[in-house]
């Protein structure tokens, strides 16, 4: 079998904590026929690094933002600078809302992301949301932003979610949940699902000592998840993978063989 040409449409590797594993991580995902790795940084803290690690790595392509878990670390002219490191993203991101118990002020979380959604808007850039345990009150907030396009990372949601935000223009994050008993839960889900509005993606790359050991989080293992989806909807791996390729390109506006 031919190794696919993929782009990953959603990998941190802005963070310290992957300065050491960050070559080999690179190396691995290019072994696999990843050409291109969307890289979102979550705060103002990591928009220098991922700066300069994409102006070294042409293949690594910056979306700055936000990240709600991340705002009580904000200073007060963050969304002043933020258009200015725009101006060479591909998206904003990740950006969203979290209702995990270490969540900053929810009306705080609110504020921030309708901020970041007007700018996204008015500069014609995509937005990567974050959507833990708020995917409905996401969905209403999108409402308000009706020319806006986006995809929703890590999309974990029902069939019916699934198609509210696909009618507003948005695309579903689908990756790291296929080598988890999640995704059982999204079987039905998934095999329903237009393939035209889906991007693959992975997270945050494996660490030995990390908290989520044992998850294959890195752009390598997107071709287990091209694998796991093909099976599911019972269709060839290579035609898959070019289909879900495209979409990123397509909906980052990256060209094949920049």
């Amino acid at each position: 079998m031919c190794v696919p040409k993929l782009v990953d449409s959603h990998c941190h590797l802005d963070d310290a904590a992957f300065d050491l594993d960050r070559p080999d991580v690179i190396r691995r995902a290019r072994a696999a026929g990843v050409q291109k790795i969307i890289v979102p940084a979550y705060s103002p803290l990591f928009w220098p690094r991922l700066q300069q690690l994409c102006a070294q790595n042409i293949w690594l392509y910056p979306a700055y933002g936000v990240h709600p878990l991340y705002l009580h670390a904000c200073a007060s002219d963050w969304f002043e600078a933020l258009p200015v490191w725009l101006e060479n993203a591909v998206a904003v991101g990740e950006i969203g809302l979290d209702r995990s118990d270490n969540a900053p002020d929810h009306g705080a979380q609110i504020a921030c992301l309708k901020s970041q959604l007007q700018l996204a808007q008015a500069l014609d850039l995509p937005v990567i949301l974050h959507a833990r345990g708020t995917l409905e009150e996401l969905i209403l907030i999108l409402r308000g932003f009706p020319r806006l396009r986006g995809v929703v990372h890590s999309f974990s949601g029902s069939l019916v979610q699934a198609q509210r935000l696909m009618d507003s223009g948005f695309y579903l994050g689908l990756g790291a949940a296929f080598t988890h008993a999640r995704a059982l839960r999204l079987q039905a889900t998934i095999r329903s699902l237009p393939l035209d509005r889906v991007l693959i993606e992975t997270d945050a790359p494996w660490q030995s000592g990390a908290s989520f050991r044992g998850q294959r989080n890195e752009p390598a293992f997107l071709l287990e998840t091209v694998r796991a989806l093909a099976h599911l909807r019972e269709m060839a791996f290579s035609a898959l993978a070019e289909q879900l390729t495209r979409n990123t390109l397509a909906f980052f506006r990256l060209q094949e063989n920049a």
